[in-house]
This record gives C-alpha cells, structure tokens and sequence, in this order.
C-alpha cells in the first residue's frame, strides 16, 4: 500500500474524516452537467482525493465508473461506506507514484484536492493515465473579496495572528479576477489543447458553531496544538456571535478547469 511521506500534511485530513465528511458541502451541479457533455456514456474516471465522496457521488450518480485515489486510510474508509457501489474502486495511495494503467481513463478528475499534487506531476499523471481525447478536469473553490461577507475575513484577522494562524500569500481575488492556477499548467503544456474555465459564484453561509467545524475540517487548524487550536476555535465563535449576528457568509467562486489530451 502506498501512503504519503512521513509528516505529510495531506495525512492532517485523515485525524478529521467524521468532520470533514459532515462540514464539507458538495459542488454545483451545473460543473457535472458541464464535465459529463465532454465525456463519452458510463465514462472511466480517475477522481483525486476523493475524501469522504462530496464529488464521488455527483460523478457514481451521471453513470461513472471511479478509481478514487485516497492518502488517508480513514477517509478512503468512510468513502467506501458512504458509496458502497461496484462502480467505485478505492486505491489507498499517493496519486503522483500509485499504479495505474496508462491510456486507461477518460477523464483524470479532482475537486478542491488537486493543488496538494507536485506542479510537474498535474499534467504528466494524466497525460500518461488518460485516452487520447481524454479530459482533465479540476474543481477548485476560492475565496474572494467581496461584500457579501460584511466585512467578516478582514475583521477576523487580528484572531488568527493572536494564534500564529495570520494569512500569508496574496490577498484574495475578486470575482471578476478568479484565475485558477491549473489553467496556467494546463495551457503551458503541449499535451493539452481546448483548455477552458467555468466560473460559478457559490456563497456558502455558516453560523457560529458550523464555522467552527469548518475549521477543524482545514490542515492548518487540525495540524496545530490543542491549547491554541482550542483557543482560536473558542474566540472565532465568540467572535461570531457577537459582533455578526451568529451567522457569516464566505463569499466564494467554484472554478472548472477542463482540458483535452491530445
């Protein structure tokens, strides 16, 4: 069996499969809709870090067969219960050396997973694992800078850096300026043509005590010591509660990046 390399921060999911499997909301339909038309019937799909099945589901109940590739045992576990179907397959491994047949799907999926895989290694896993003509698509979910949060993400800094949790990187994008990073990879590589970004907006709203299972569903939050994860868990709903009503909304836009091998 292959598993992730010692100190693997993919492997931080695994410790929070119950929570992930119950915080973590599915993806738009109209992204399958859209995928599915670019597929022959009853498709062979490679899915990348399954999880506990937010997408499998979408993707079993258009008519796809699916070799889930899972790093955590725990959260293959609860997959394989949530989706017991002869057309799920469930690999315990890391996508980027797991074994899988060349030339063998027609697509090579991933949803919110995908920019934990090496960059080198998102576009030669599928252009070894895909049929010629064969789709990459990738679902990624990013956070924007909008109103729709009143103000919530900026106001709520100042508790992340109490905790050594501050945000670092570039400031979030608005909606108009979304640009996932796999289109790049995608575009910059010979093998694929066609590539293209569907963009929909999907607002997620979380009251106090749901945003903080939403936390403990993130590595970073699940990767700290208990005293501080605790203690930021405790002021941000604190923190909600008081001065947001109970309720927030994350402001958000699900991206799919499709392209085709040539």
């Amino acid at each position: 069996m292959v598993v992730g390399r010692p100190g693997d921060i993919r492997l931080s999911f695994n410790e929070a499969a119950e929570i992930y499997d119950r915080v973590r909301p599915s993806y738009p339909a109209a992204m399958f809709d859209t995928l599915f038309e670019m597929l022959p019937p009853r498709p062979a799909i490679v899915e990348v870090g399954p999880g506990t099945g937010q997408a499998t589901k979408d993707l079993l109940a258009r008519g796809a067969s699916v070799h889930a590739i899972e790093i955590g045992p725990v959260m293959a576990a609860k997959l394989r219960s949530n989706l017991p179907s002869d057309r799920l397959d469930v690999t315990i491994g890391d996508f980027e050396v797991v074994n899988i047949t060349p030339a063998s799907a027609d697509a090579v999926f991933s949803a919110t997973a995908y920019h934990w895989i090496s960059r080198q290694a998102q576009a030669d896993r599928p252009g070894r694992i895909l049929r010629p003509g064969g789709v990459v698509a990738i679902v990624d979910v990013i956070q924007v800078d909008s109103p729709d949060d009143a103000g919530f993400f900026a106001a709520n800094q100042p508790i992340y850096e109490r905790y050594g949790q501050g945000h670092t990187g570039p400031p979030a994008p608005t909606r108009d300026a979304v640009d996932p990073e796999i289109r790049q990879v995608l575009e910059a590589d010979g093998r694929f043509d066609s590539v293209a970004v569907r963009r929909c907006d999907w607002n997620q709203t979380y009251t106090a005590s749901e945003y903080r299972q939403l936390m403990l569903s993130y590595s970073g939050t699940e990767m700290m010591n208990e005293s501080d994860q605790t203690g930021l868990l405790n002021d941000m709903e604190a923190f909600i509660r008081e001065h947001f009503g109970g309720l927030i909304t994350r402001p958000l836009v699900v991206t799919l990046t499709t392209a085709i091998l040539t």
